[in-house]
């Protein structure tokens, strides 16, 4: 009797430990669900990458420059809108944003001197003594004008980002406004985000 009875207990499985059971629950916290560990976002979008990409190498190089062209498309459109992320450095930052919308805020003559400019170009070809002598002056007029006008804006826009982001560099900003009043209206870029006669 007393042999059954030793051997019934060397058969019976031995209690787990309290280190065993702590390491099961932490093994079976692990591998919950779906049996592995979840794999991290960055390495999951890999592998996405890696399953969709097809086994041809013209088409999975077709594949990357339509994704590459897309992702060009939807930067620049973000540029034109002003978007912060997409903005090249020498536009990013309150205070240049301040400066295009204060530009922007207002018709000026300055936006008219590229027009001036091509009629200046189309005058120049008439052989007339009266325009020739008068060009040179309508010239520099144009000059002292643009270049007052500029002064003015970049002027009035580094006082108003030093009152609303004091500490913040406004290094170029005179210049920065100067040449976007200069630009025609359509063809700024960024493009305004703000109508003539609004309040900046």
């Amino acid at each position: 009797m007393f042999r059954r009875r030793n051997a019934a207990t060397e058969d019976a499985p031995a209690e787990p430990t309290a280190d065993e059971v702590k390491a099961a629950a932490a093994r079976g916290a692990v591998t919950a669900g779906k049996g592995r560990p979840t794999p991290k976002r960055n390495e999951a979008e890999r592998r996405r990458r890696y399953q969709l990409a097809p086994e041809d190498r013209k088409a999975a190089a077709k594949q990357t420059r339509g994704r590459d062209r897309a992702e060009r498309v939807r930067k620049t459109e973000a540029m034109r809108r002003g978007e912060e992320w997409a903005l090249p450095a020498k536009d990013k930052g309150p205070v240049r944003a301040l400066a295009r919308d204060y530009v922007d805020s207002k018709r000026r003559l300055s936006e008219f001197y590229m027009y001036g400019l091509v009629v200046l170009l189309f005058l120049l070809f008439l052989h007339s003594p009266v325009i020739q002598t008068i060009l040179p002056v309508v010239l520099i007029v144009m000059v002292l004008i643009m270049a007052g006008e500029g002064f003015w804006i970049g002027s009035r826009v580094a006082k108003l980002a030093n009152e609303r982001y004091p500490g913040q560099s406004t290094r170029g900003i005179k210049m920065y406004s100067g040449m976007r009043a200069l630009q025609i209206r359509q063809l700024r870029f960024p493009k305004p985000r703000v109508k003539p006669g609004a309040q900046v």
